[in-house]
Parts: structure tokens; sequence; C-alpha cells
């Protein structure tokens, strides 16, 4: 089939992320010697300064590892808690039922910084300085500008000029918003930057990694959040002000951690996704409904294959509403939710007609809650009339955000995939003096108690963030993933369907039209649910909407190049590595040699 790109070839390393820019950094880490992991923390920080309206130094990353030598994977948890006094109560008493999308109250701990350190420390070779050279260095010379960054800081213009001030100081330089495919230079937080490699100090490259997670975590950092938090009250979503929750204390409370990853083998190969303090396992919940059917003889561009994919992803989806959250809090039955004899029961309930409901299933032991009235309340907020297309909301800085995603492998067969997303400029204002804002994560607790997302202090948020690894016959074999909240584990699942069962390669499965649902509730603000949406790409025929309407879906064509941000990297057994990265919206590349 036509593809945008070729599927780059290597034998040395390739490196697939959302910007051409971090693929080029990560790049040159390994053509200096640096090994996968060097390369992936070097891309991330990239990242941070190329694409700041999809994460920056306050948001999150989850990473999935693969350790050639241990011949081992495990995932890094960059997902920050909730602040220690953020309690449903604290929320009641401030009348509000939905944790807001913007401002201070939704801040947890901000998690990358400390995964991309444990990752650099434990698995890394270069110093924290090193890699965090090039990011540096387009902070304090500037980075060219996407036109989408110009449009989503002109989009929040108007509350960064009459309330977010520090956020005008960073974005507004001059009064003005900075133009596309101009150079945009960030120079407190370059300062930041600066200091953290001043204060990475110590006898050896471990001991100085640890001292820049100190300086963040236990040092000026974390003072310059608290005393912001403390002292300022911000207009968010609600139309009110209000002050944060996070302190310098949660920051010095909190660590990443290194966890065994979730697996589900499937014809072949052997999918490891983060725990459920993510939405990682409805992947494999999908793929346990999936193995009934015969994938393979389905047209991978037929409405039989949408079909089946999206009434499987409604009812893992609803799964994920009924039961995940941080198992350090809650029981998450993930046994009984990936074992035959439940997805056997569960497969019935996919018929020729699409459902309706959220229906998710029985587990002994367990009660199934759902929020079954979430999506009226959220429309209203949202002002939302469930039309065709992607809505935006826009109002008080609540505005389309993503997310960014890198994919490395190196000559020794090291692979990591980590999907960094939060500390959006348009959802938190700057911190003074720091240069970038928190992110806002917290705003997919619940404030309903009971839940199994349900906030308490010092809990993981379930995330939508959500990186994917396979194993093909036991052997490491592909890193990859996509932005795109809810629809990072339908996007990657249909790439990963189409790869194994219609022999795609990786550019071919990342260019091939695709489609999504957002049957269930959303996991950010305001929580809108669209019982029976699915959008596919608008270069499917209208004979494939028309079959998928008469099936009862509530279907709707996007544009041409509107569904899925993918980016993968494979390694095959005669030594070959393969990448390949999105066309659509202009940024994502992969490279090799």
């Amino acid at each position: 089939m036509f593809t945008t790109r070729p599927e780059i070839a290597g034998t040395f390393g390739v490196v697939a992320s959302t910007h051409w820019l971090a693929s080029s950094t990560g790049m040159a880490v390994l053509e200096r010697g640096g090994n996968a992991f060097d390369a992936a923390v070097a891309t991330a920080f990239v990242l941070q300064v190329a694409e700041p309206h999809l994460n920056g130094p306050g948001g999150d990353a989850p990473i999935i590892l693969h350790d050639a030598k241990a011949r081992k994977q495990r995932v890094i948890c960059g997902q920050g808690p909730s602040p220690r006094g953020a309690t449903i109560a604290t929320f009641q008493a401030l009348g509000l039922d939905l944790i807001p999308g913007t401002g201070l109250l939704p801040a947890v701990v901000p998690g990358a910084f400390d995964a991309w350190c444990l990752l650099l420390r434990d698995w890394g070779t270069w110093e924290f300085a090193e890699v965090l050279s090039f990011a540096l260095g387009y902070a304090r010379n500037g980075v060219h500008l996407v036109p989408r960054i110009s449009a989503t800081i002109e989009s929040v213009r108007p509350l960064f000029e009459t309330e977010w001030k520090s956020s005008a100081d960073v974005y507004l330089p001059g009064g003005a918003v900075p133009a596309p495919r101009a150079l945009f230079a960030r120079p407190a937080l370059a300062d930041t930057w600066e200091r953290l490699c001043r204060e990475a100090t110590g006898p050896t490259r471990e001991a100085r990694i640890d001292g820049a997670r100190r300086a963040w975590y236990q040092g000026f950092v974390a003072d310059s959040v608290d005393r912001f938090f403390r002292g300022t009250d911000v207009l968010d979503v609600t139309g009110r002000h209000h002050r944060g929750l996070l302190t310098a204390q949660d920051f010095a409370d909190w660590s990443a951690t290194v966890e065994e990853a979730v697996s589900y083998d499937y014809h072949g190969h052997t999918v490891l996704k983060c725990g459920p303090w993510s939405q990682g396992p409805v992947f494999l919940q999908q793929l346990a409904l999936l193995r009934g059917f015969d994938v393979g003889a389905m047209d991978p561009f037929g409405t039989d294959f949408i079909h089946t994919v999206v009434e499987a992803a409604k009812l893992a989806y609803a799964d994920r509403e009924a039961y995940y959250g941080d198992p350090n809090f809650c029981d998450v039955p993930l046994g009984a939710l990936l074992s035959d004899g439940y997805n056997d029961e569960r497969r019935r309930l996919i018929a020729r007609d699409a459902s309706m409901a959220l229906r998710p299933g029985a587990v002994a032991g367990f009660a199934a809650v759902v929020d079954q009235d979430g999506a009226a309340r959220a429309r209203l907020l949202s002002g939302d009339t469930g039309g065709a297309g992607e809505p935006t909301v826009a109002r008080l800085g609540v505005i389309g955000a993503d997310t960014c995603h890198i994919d490395v492998i190196d000559k020794h067969g090291n692979m990591v995939s980590a999907t960094p997303s939060g500390g959006w400029l348009q959802s938190s204002p700057a911190v003074p003096g720091l240069g970038f804002p928190m992110g806002t994560r917290g705003q997919m607790f619940w404030l309903k108690p009971g839940l199994p997302n349900s906030l308490e202090p010092g809990k993981r948020p379930r995330t939508t963030l959500s990186p994917s690894f396979a194993l093909r016959d036991g052997k490491a074999w592909m890193a990859f993933g996509t932005p795109g909240g809810e629809q990072q584990d339908q996007w990657s699942l249909t790439m990963f369907l189409r790869m194994v069962h219609h022999n795609m390669n990786i550019q071919e499965a990342i260019d091939a039209p695709s489609f999504h649902t957002e049957h269930w509730p959303s996991s950010f603000w305001p929580r809108v649910a669209r019982p029976g949406k699915v959008v596919i790409e608008g270069r499917y025929g209208d004979d494939s909407l028309r079959d998928l309407r008469a099936r009862g879906h509530n279907a709707s064509k996007g544009d041409d190049w509107s569904e899925g941000r993918l980016s993968g990297a494979r390694l095959e057994p005669d030594g070959q590595m393969f990448a390949g990265a999105n066309p659509r919206g202009m940024q994502g590349y992969a490279v090799g040699r």
C-alpha cells in the first residue's frame, strides 16, 4: 500500500517520536556512543521545549524499557500522586463535584523528571548535564515554533494577559504571541535547567543524577511551587479563583518507582502495558476479546473490522471505569479481567448491531460501579451538543491538549517506549522563577467516594498515558504508542492488529485510515461521554459511513488525516531495526541508520 514516507530501516539504531527535533536528538546521542536509555532521556527533554502545548517539565511520563543485557522488561512509573491535602471533603467544601481541568487545584506531583532521572541513573551511561544539553540549548537560544503552538498560545492569550500573568511572562515575549515558524526562547526554563546542572554534584555519575533529583524534589523547584501555590489565587475553569494544594512536602514524599509490566499473549506475541494506575490494560482486554474472532479474515479497512474493534473497546473501557485505579489503594482484579472464561462471556455481548449501553462485567467479590449519570452533566458544562467532529472547549483556558511519544532501539538491542504528557502551557499558570507550569492530571479522579479511581491523598490518578511494548516469540520486538487520551489504546491496538493479522509494516499501519469511539466517560474535565459515537477518518468511503450507521453506530467522518499520531520501532531476528512515525500534524519523524 502507499505510504507517506518509507519505513526506516537500519542496524545501528532507530528513534521515532512526535517531533523531528526530538528524534534527531535521540539519534545524535546514539551516534555519540549513548545507549537507548540516554537517547530517550535527551529526546524527552527536547520534547518539553519543542512541544510545550503537549508536554512540559511539570508533567508525567510512564516508561516501558527492555534491558537487552538482562533480557528483562520493566515499567518506570512517572505518574505523580495527588497532594496529601487533596481529599474529597476539600473539594466538596469548595462546592465542586468535579476537579477542574485547569488552574492549580488539579495539580499532582510532577512525575516525569524523576522517571527520566531514574532511567538515566540505573540504565543509562551519560551524565545528567550531557543529556540535558540539547534541550537547554533550544530553551536558551530558541526552538522553531510549529504553527499549532502559536495558535494554542493565541487561544489563551486573553487569559494570560488578564489572569495568568506569570504565563504571559513566559509565552508572550514582548507582550505578543510568538509568530509561527519563529525561534522561541525560554530563558527562565533555561535558567532552571542550568541550576539543576550546577546542583547535580557528587563523587559518581549516579550521585550527580541523584543531586539533580534532590534539587527538584527537595530543593528549589519544590520550594518555588510551594510558595506559588500557597500564596496565589488562580482563575480556573469553574470561573472562580482557587489556591493549589501541592506542597514541598508532597514533592519530598514521592519518587518514581520500577514495576513489573502487565502482559497478555496473543497470536505469538506478548503485549506489555503499564498497570491499572494507567488505562493500559484495556489494550490487553481488547486482545482477550478479539482473540475469539477471525480478525485476519476481516478486511482491515472494512466495516466488520471497525465494528468488532469498537464493540470490544466499549466492553474493555467499561471495565476500566468500573475496576481500574491505583493498586496501592484498591484491589484491581486484572487476573479475572484477562481470563479466558471472563472474556468468553463478555465476547457474547458483541452482536451485529452497536450497543448504546456502558456494560462493565461482573467479577466475583467486586462491585462494578460506574458514573452512568455523568454524561448529561458533562455535556452541560462543556456546551457539547454531541455533533460530529472533535468539539473544542475554549472557556477559561480549557482547550485541546495532547501528548507526546518516544520509541528508541540501540545497537545493543535496548529498547524504550514512553508517553510523556501534561504540564501543558494552556492548562495551568507558569510557576514564577521556574518558567513552566505544573500538570493537571488530578482532574482524572472522581469526587464520588468508593470508586477505584476516587480521590485520596497520595494516590495516583488513573492516567490515560499508555506506552506499548511487544515481544514476538518471546523476544523483544516492538516499542510503539501514540498521543490521544482515550484514543491511545484504540489507535495503538488498530496499528498492532493490522501488523499481526494483515502483514503491514509500521509505516503502513500508521498511515492506514483509522477510527475511534467516545462511548464512555472521558478521563478529562468535564468527563463527557458520547454513547455510540464513532469517528472514522475522512479517507473512508461514504459506504463505510452508511454501513456503520445501519448497524446502529452514531458515526461521523473526521478529516482525511485526523485519526492517530502513532510511532513505533521494531527489532527483527536478523538484527535489522525498523521505525515509522505519524505524518498527521506534520511533526512526527523516525530516523535511523
